[in-house]
């Protein structure tokens, strides 16, 4: 019984300093998530984001989200994403969703990469889906004019 007052006097009163861990940056990423973001810049891709998930998730290391305006853009992104792994000799383990081009997933095991097309990403909203994730932080290399567009819409 005395630890059940315990825990009900912590949930009371947090503690007033609880620190939290730094977000990541972009320089410690893979190789290969950083070829994927150039890759998918290379293409205009909108609103690129990275979520680190190594402390929730047992299936992969992290997430890359961009977006593309329509089902063409998509398919040109995923397509440059591909390649460019593919001549670095990192071939995805899978994709999913090229034909519809709404949300293009390619499995690289330990990243997993969503091109999605717009209205398809607000509408399945990873981001918040995942908000127990850490945000990496970008270099301004990776965003582009069309990410406002985006956040616009919203």
């Amino acid at each position: 019984m005395k630890q059940n007052s315990t825990v009900k006097e912590q949930s009371l009163n947090p503690q007033p300093s609880v620190t939290r861990k730094s977000q990541p940056v972009a320089e410690a990423l893979d190789e290969r998530v950083l070829a994927t973001l150039h890759a998918a810049s290379e293409k205009k891709a909108i609103e690129p984001v990275v979520l680190d998930l190594r402390d929730i998730s047992s299936f992969t290391d992290y997430f890359v989200i961009v977006s593309g305006a329509n089902e063409r853009q998509v398919q040109a992104i995923s397509d440059e994403i591909y390649e460019s792994l593919k001549k670095a000799g990192h071939a995805a383990a899978r994709v999913e969703g090229y034909k519809t081009a709404e949300w293009i997933l390619l499995d690289y095991g330990d990243f997993v990469v969503h091109v999605f097309e717009q209205k398809a990403r607000k509408f399945y909203d990873l981001e918040r889906l995942w908000r127990e994730s850490k945000r990496v932080e970008l270099p301004a290399e990776f965003s582009t004019d069309s990410a406002s567009s985006l956040r616009r819409e919203s």
